[in-house]
């Protein structure tokens, strides 16, 4: 790898790029080549240094990503899931249509705890009980509903002023 592409890496990349680059630096390289030879900032080849130092190749080795824990358990979460599959119904409202307001509103109603609808959407999309769907509608049939003219043939059509 001679320097880096532009653009965003995955984590495989970038974990594939430490790992070339502390082959470097144990070779010898000092951090402001490996930092010119890898695209980064020196600040970057540093932290890339102190790794290998205290930590080792593993300390260069990419990590999950975690991010925040749930505040539902497995348990609970598994109970949501049997909750959306029973219907809105089963849980109180009058239609058989879930909303992530709705079933923010069930969750807490159920667990006592409070998600943001939108929030909603991803556990119910990562617990696999539907798909997202995004769709692309214009602003103007948003705000005021969609625009419909009707179609005319080329016989109905006006003739040219």
């Amino acid at each position: 790898m001679e320097t880096a592409a532009q653009g965003i890496l995955t984590r495989d990349e970038m974990e594939s790029r430490r790992l070339s680059a502390a082959q470097d630096l144990q070779r010898g390289l000092t951090q402001s080549q490996v930092a010119r030879k890898f695209g980064v900032s020196r600040t970057t080849a540093s932290r890339w240094y102190r790794a290998l130092s205290g930590r080792g190749i593993d300390g260069l080795r990419k990590r999950r990503a975690t991010g925040r824990p749930s505040r539902l358990n497995a348990e609970q979460l598994q109970l949501a899931a049997e909750l959306y599959r029973s219907g809105p119904r089963t849980a109180g409202f009058q239609t058989d249509r879930w909303t992530t307001v709705r079933f923010a509103g069930a969750i807490r109603a159920r667990f006592g705890i409070q998600y943001d609808p939108d929030h909603v959407g991803r556990i119910i999309h990562r617990l696999g009980l539907r798909e997202r769907v995004r769709s692309h509608r214009r602003l103007a049939d948003v705000l005021y509903g969609p625009i419909s003219a009707p179609v005319l043939s080329h016989a109905e059509a006006p003739p040219p002023a």
